[in-house]
């Protein structure tokens, strides 16, 4: 049976099942998101279609224009990554499926490739019946799609998908078919685009160099250069072979990066997407405490060194342990400040197959350690570095206040409900610093360093829990401050429980954490039907500050007031630890009273 006398066939078929079948509300399935990375998104859908003379499938894209589909397979990262529909049915045989016209696009080495983006429509033609043993009309039949491919935006390649779509499609339904009308794409092959690679090899090589040029990088440059300069003192053989080493710790790193990315690839079907670690608020919080550390550096209050155990007893630096450790330590703090560059060369690098990405990766860490290697290998240009004087002080303390310009952007991309809490660690984890690296010199005697250092580890570990712990449930249901509603309630003889706080108030936000938080005091609130109100007095002309004063005679934040039943002064609690005098006043409190009240109420 020819090609035009199947479908031929196919539309009498179903022609005949109008006339005889009441038209069915659809069975579809909703549409399914394919990708999905930061504003640009795509998702399919799938609709019955007539694309004359043949009827078939439609499979409607809709998304962004920047997140895109690779029409060819020879410019995908891999050929079997190319955007691939296939339809499977007992009732019909699909042919195969018909392709809008693809647009140029520009990727991010420079490539001009041909894609699929934004809306556009996949036609799967029905070519023939099969089992013709069963009826001479199909009324329903299920149909299986399975879309494979990889999504791309203009900053990177998310991970490989294969998706299957179960749909049941009411063939007898005339007016569900969606007219469609398109021109089936030509692939015409270019074996010509091993170009891209030769550039966007050499991008990443420059991206590596710019890391050296990074504010967070210069904490550790005076260790390398110093380190240089030693050895140009030595022999010409040691002294390579010495910046061949501390190059290898650089690489160390990448290449570490480069073996989780193969992982990913290989075993979770993902890919290694730089940048999306700074949409964890974890991971932003420690990049901000870090830099306000490395600004620290900066000004003198704390001195970077290799750690002895990987350097040796001195703790100089100095053999090839010590060589790689500095190598390791510098591109590690490269990538704070260097996220901007790392994301475009990764970028690039993750649209490519794995293989690929690796060289693209290790091209980065060669890329920075590439000024080392020179000066390790030409001791003479040593001699034109600036001398050192005033001016270097002053321009390395210029570049901590940089740094921690960064930090506090880092910070105020944080949640608003962490914004505080980090930045009163940073000035506790400030001053931790200082003490360890302030408090004590060359001359101290060994057991008070060692004691000075564990006091401030310790004090940097209490901050940490009261300013960076989860904050706590709010197990009370507290109603706004409003004056007429707290006089209602004491005229019927209710309990009223009064919190003043204040956003500002660094004692109040104690007392959330160990009075209000404790599920012994909110169960409580609850088995007395107590009242409880929060009086906010953040604000200088706040109704609940103006009556803090006037009304209750208090000067200060935090203090809690308890009017119960039958007694004449309230229970007044200040500071931020008063649990015990609570839960004291609470039981007080006579429950069958309350419930008698609550009764009469209703």
């Amino acid at each position: 049976m020819t090609h035009r006398v199947a479908a031929i066939r196919c539309v009498a078929l179903i022609l005949a099942a109008v006339s005889c079948t009441r038209a069915q509300d659809l069975n579809l399935p909703a549409p399914l998101e394919l990708a999905r990375f930061q504003q640009e998104h795509s998702s399919v859908r799938i609709q019955p279609a007539r694309m004359d003379p043949n009827l078939g499938i439609a499979l409607v894209f809709e998304g962004t224009e920047d997140l895109h589909y690779y029409a060819k397979p020879e410019t995908a990262p891999d050929p079997s990554l190319k955007l691939t529909v296939k339809a499977e049915s007992e009732d019909f045989t699909f042919g195969p499926p018909l392709y809008p016209p693809a647009h140029k696009f520009t990727d991010a080495g420079g490539d001009t490739i041909d894609v699929f983006s934004g809306d556009f429509t996949v036609f799967i033609p029905i070519v023939a019946v099969r089992a013709p043993s069963r009826t001479t009309t199909i009324e329903k039949g299920n149909v299986q799609v399975t879309i494979s491919g990889i999504a791309c935006t203009s900053l990177a390649c998310l991970p490989p998908f294969q998706h299957e779509i179960d749909a049941a499609i009411d063939w007898g339904d005339k007016k569900a078919f969606k007219a469609v009308s398109l021109e089936p794409v030509e692939i015409i092959t270019d074996p010509n685009r091993i170009h891209s690679i030769w550039l966007a090899l050499p991008l990443a090589f420059l991206a590596g160099l710019i890391l050296n040029l990074m504010p967070c990088v210069w904490p550790v440059l005076p260790l390398i250069v110093m380190r240089i300069v030693k050895q140009a003192k030595e022999t010409r053989a040691r002294s390579s072979k010495m910046g061949v080493v501390f190059c290898l710790g650089i690489l160390l790193f990448f290449a570490c990066l480069a073996g989780t990315n193969i992982i990913l690839q290989a075993v979770y079907n993902t890919a290694l997407q730089w940048g999306d670690q700074f949409r964890s608020p974890l991971f932003v919080g420690g990049m901000s405490l870090l830099l306000v550390v490395l600004a620290l550096s900066m000004f003198g209050v704390l001195t970077l060194t290799v750690p002895s155990s990987l350097t040796g007893k001195s703790g100089s630096g100095a053999g090839y342990s010590g060589a790689i450790a500095t190598g390791f330590l510098a591109a590690i703090l490269s990538t704070p400040c260097g996220f901007g560059v790392l994301a475009a060369a990764f970028g690039w690098a993750q649209s490519q197959h794995w293989p690929l990405s690796t060289v693209a990766i290790m091209m980065i860490g060669l890329g920075m350690a590439a000024p080392y290697l020179i000066l390790a290998s030409i001791p003479a240009l040593l001699q034109r570095l600036p001398r050192p004087g005033k001016w270097m002080e002053l321009f390395k303390q210029s570049i901590g206040f940089v740094m921690l310009f960064i930090a506090v952007k880092l910070i105020s991309a944080l949640p608003e409900t962490r914004k505080a809490d980090v930045l009163y660690f940073a000035v506790a984890l400030a001053f931790c610093t200082w003490m360890w690296g302030a408090w004590t010199d060359i001359s101290t005697k060994p057991l008070k360093r060692r004691l000075v250092k564990a006091v401030a580890v310790l004090l940097a570990i209490g901050a940490a829990w009261i300013f960076l712990a989860p904050a706590p449930a709010d197990l009370t249901d507290w109603q706004l401050y409003d004056r007429a509603v707290i006089a209602e309630a004491r005229a019927k003889g209710k309990p009223v429980l009064i919190k003043f706080t204040a956003d500002w108030c660094l004692s109040c936000q104690t007392a959330e954490r160990f009075v209000f938080a404790r599920s012994d005091i909110a169960d409580l609130i609850q088995q007395k039907n107590v009242l409880p109100i929060k009086a906010d007095t953040t604000e200088k002309n706040a109704p609940a500050t103006i009556d803090l004063e006037k009304t209750y005679d208090e000067q200060a934040v935090p203090v809690s007031i308890l009017f119960i039943p039958g007694l004449e002064q309230p229970v007044r609690m200040h500071g931020p630890f008063f649990a015990k005098q609570l839960k004291e006043a609470l039981t007080r409190i006579s429950t069958r009273d309350n419930r008698n009240k609550k009764g009469d109420k209703q």
